[in-house]
């Protein structure tokens, strides 16, 4: 196996009795990339890490860590930490012994322990708060010495199973930002486990969509979120609307698609489409408008807004088009006009690029 990868996952899986928690799973993650395990709960995400971690063997297939197989070699034998997210903190330890812990416990110099703490103490910045007990700490602070105490070792891979999880929304946002600004000076591969999207879009070099035990996609943030490669990662990754109708024609991989009597929209379709097929046409709520009129690149539909939601940077609109389904249109609000130029009732036209329309089997 290839140095150039810091863990592989060769067609594992987990079983446990009549479930199969991890099903036929390849990865290839690269040495200094923050990758995210991303998907709903039970769909195998954290089982992968646990197989990485050793903390879980197999039931077939092999996972290799820097190239080398890892076999059945316990969790304390392999060049990787995990941070949890219940931080499992000794109460009544200061910071600097929750940190040195497990330096201590192998056995290192002194001197050399206070060096190191010093360091992990300053790359989550922490310093001056060497001799406070855990209840002492916000829970920001907290998650800062579970990482200082994971990276004391200096491991190959750092692994973060929902670490986020327990704080509260505006610090999480703060820690998102931290935590890669921290995996970018340090230079050590992560591998994030989160069912939170935009964590996974805010932090990943790359993200893993999961469900059910499989591995749907892997992809840059921007391939996932634009470029879905089924409906289930198109519906899991951020906001879709879907518009129902049968494939009339296919040229040059977009396809026709009739509504709703002669109303026909345009959509990327996949190879494996057949003329005549009922599909779902997909676009983001971000990507439509209100008030631009038809042309070769855009679809078009005639639609009336039946609710109208005002969240100060930007208004979303829910219209009912063809067919009576109801889209959702979100633009900003540029200016005072923005958000009232459209209300309640209004007849309207949502347009949306053809480039940003993708079909997808029902």
């Amino acid at each position: 196996m290839s140095k150039e990868f810091a863990v592989e996952l060769h067609n594992v899986v987990k079983q446990y009795g009549s479930v199969t928690a991890v099903n036929h799973v390849s990865i290839k993650i690269h040495n200094g990339e923050f990758f995210s395990l991303l998907g709903p709960s039970g769909c195998g995400k954290t089982t992968t890490l646990r197989l990485i971690a050793g903390f879980e063997i197999p039931t077939s297939g092999q996972v290799y860590i820097e190239g080398e197989p890892q076999g059945y070699l316990p969790a304390y034998k392999r060049p990787v930490n995990t941070v949890f997210q219940h931080y499992a903190l000794f109460p009544h330890m200061t910071v600097t012994k929750n940190v040195s812990f497990g330096l201590e416990m192998k056995g290192v110099p002194k001197n050399n322990i206070k060096q190191r703490v010093a360091e992990a103490l300053e790359l989550v910045h922490l310093t001056g708060m060497e001799n406070r007990r855990p209840k002492q700490l916000s829970g920001g602070q907290q998650q800062r010495v579970a990482l200082a105490r994971a990276l004391i070792n200096h491991p190959k891979v750092l692994l973060l199973d929902e670490p986020l999880g327990a704080l509260d929304l505006k610090l999480r946002k703060e820690m998102q930002v931290e935590l890669k600004a921290l995996q970018e000076r340090v230079g050590i591969t992560f591998i994030y486990v989160t069912h939170d999207q935009e964590e996974a879009l805010t932090m990943s070099d790359r993200i893993a969509v999961m469900h059910q035990g499989k591995l749907l996609q892997v992809g840059s943030a921007q391939d996932v979120y634009e470029s879905p490669s089924s409906r289930f990662v198109s519906d899991f990754i951020g906001e879709t609307n879907y518009i129902d109708g049968r494939l009339v024609d296919i040229h040059g991989g977009i396809g026709e698609i009739v509504v709703d009597q002669d109303t026909h929209i345009r959509a990327h379709i996949m190879q494996d489409m057949q003329i005549g097929q009922q599909i779902s046409v997909a676009f983001r709520p971000e990507k439509a408008f209100l008030d631009i009129g038809p042309t070769k690149e855009m679809n078009y539909l005639p639609g009336r807004i039946h609710e109208v939601v005002y969240t100060g940077s930007a208004s979303t609109f829910l219209v009912h088009v063809a067919g009576n389904t109801e889209v959702m249109i979100r633009q900003h609000n540029i200016d005072a006009f923005s958000a009232t130029r459209f209300k309640l009732g209004d007849q309207v036209f949502v347009s949306w690029p053809i480039a940003m329309s993708k079909a997808f089997a029902e």
